[in-house]
């Protein structure tokens, strides 16, 4: 689960699991499913520049007080009772324009598998002035696609017009972003080609990287490839969202000879690559255990002005860890520190069991803290292993120390036991 969700989870969701009698699913698998929200920072290769992205926030209102912000806290022990605060706070202007809280209620309500909650509060939205806006609508049925709940996605879409709003490609692409996140791919193709006719509507080429980015979900890399060909048709160029997207279906699906194909399509075009296009590469070279070549990218790209993120470290230090090599796999991760971008959950999970399978038990107890403090899971079984290890190096007050943190941490539900032996 990613670190967004992880933090949903104890923002929204305690109170409402705790109503439900079936455990929440936690695993999302991206871009979406009918039953599970979206991560919407999950994967390795997501970032801010996402083919799905059609709409911005409302137009920012002026700094909310403390105290409003405290009156917007939600405070509840059932499902029910969230709703209901969320419906009471909707009646402010100024809450309405806060779409960040709109996405944490709905993913919340989603993690917890309470779609008829999500439809009573999105549905609520509509007796207010800003339906009629479009980029309000386009909230509304973003929502619902993250939800996967896409019928409610489209049954808005098509009232549009009878709520006096407007639409555009904005809502158009909206629509199709979240029959991707749905994962209903089979009816993707239908909306695209035949809705613009009926609506009059000329899709852009947000439209097309939605569609790039549905045929590479499918795993269909040959479709994806032909919407170059369509877009050439209708006078549009391809972006760097349309090559990242293909690059990263290539590199992972295809193979790393197919990535370098589009890699060299990707110039034709004269589209310069960014960081998202060398992670793409990266990760190619990476899952064919071609380090050196992976090493020589990456001194490349800091050649050509681009700046390393975290993926790109990550993936580098995956690599390493793949191959057996301690001490790379620890140089690369110092570099995520050298270079002072800000960690993910993946590369600790990752490097902390490595670690503790090579004997470096001092630094898998420092990162396990790091961990800790991040309110990360770490499965019980790296734990115990660790703490085992420590101890046999007779670091009994850091074995200690972990098991009292693991302990602590009551979300983890981990009880760890020192050797009896050794135990003081």
């Amino acid at each position: 689960m990613s670190s967004l969700a992880g933090r949903l989870r104890r923002i929204f969701t305690a109170p409402l699991l705790a109503a439900t009698k079936t455990p929440t699913k936690t695993t999302q698998p991206p871009p979406g499913t009918t039953k599970t929200p979206t991560k919407t920072t999950a994967s390795l290769t997501a970032t801010s520049e996402t083919p799905a992205k059609t709409t911005a926030p409302l137009p920012a209102t002026s700094k909310t007080p403390a105290k409003t912000i405290k009156r917007w806290s939600f405070n509840y022990s059932t499902p029910t009772e969230m709703v209901e605060q969320f419906k009471k706070f909707s009646d402010s202007n100024r809450f309405r324009s806060r779409a960040k809280l709109y996405e944490k209620a709905v993913l919340a309500l989603a993690i917890a598998e309470k779609f008829s909650s999500i439809e009573e509060i999105l549905e609520h939205q509509k007796q207010y002035k800003e339906i009629s806006t479009e980029t309000f609508a386009v909230r509304l049925i973003t929502l619902y696609g993250k939800a996967g709940m896409f019928e409610h996605a489209h049954k808005l879409f098509d009232e549009m017009p009878k709520l006096n709003c407007e639409r555009t490609v904005m809502s158009f692409n909206a629509l199709l972003s979240a029959c991707v996140n749905s994962k209903k791919f089979d009816k993707i193709s239908g909306f695209f080609h035949e809705l613009p006719t009926s609506l009059g509507i000329v899709p852009n080429v947000v439209s097309h990287n939605i569609i790039v980015h549905a045929f590479c979900e499918m795993g269909s890399l040959d479709l994806a490839l032909s919407v170059l060909d369509e877009m050439k048709k209708v006078g549009l160029e391809p972006d760097s969202i349309t090559f990242n997207t293909l690059l990263f279906a290539f590199y992972q699906k295809g193979s790393y000879a197919d990535g370098e194909k589009i890699w060299d399509l990707m110039k034709t075009k004269n589209v310069a690559p960014n960081v998202r296009s060398y992670n793409a590469k990266l990760e190619g070279l990476v899952s064919e255990s071609r380090m050196s070549e992976a090493v020589e990218l990456f001194d490349e790209m800091k050649t050509s002005g681009i700046k390393p993120d975290v993926f790109t470290l990550h993936f580098l230090m995956k690599g390493f860890c793949d191959a057996g090599n301690l001490e790379e796999s620890k140089r690369w991760f110092g570099e995520i520190t050298k270079n002072k971008v800000p960690p993910i959950r993946a590369t600790y999970m990752i490097i902390i069991p490595f670690l503790v399978e090579n004997g470096d038990f001092e630094m898998a107890a420092d990162l396990c803290k790091v961990a800790f403090r991040r309110r990360w899971l770490i499965k019980p079984a790296w734990l115990q292993q660790l703490v085992e290890g420590l101890v046999k190096e007779s670091k009994i007050e850091e074995a200690t120390e972990l098991e009292e943190l693991a302990k602590l941490k009551g979300k983890f539900q981990i009880t760890l036991e020192l050797p009896s032996s050794d135990k003081k």
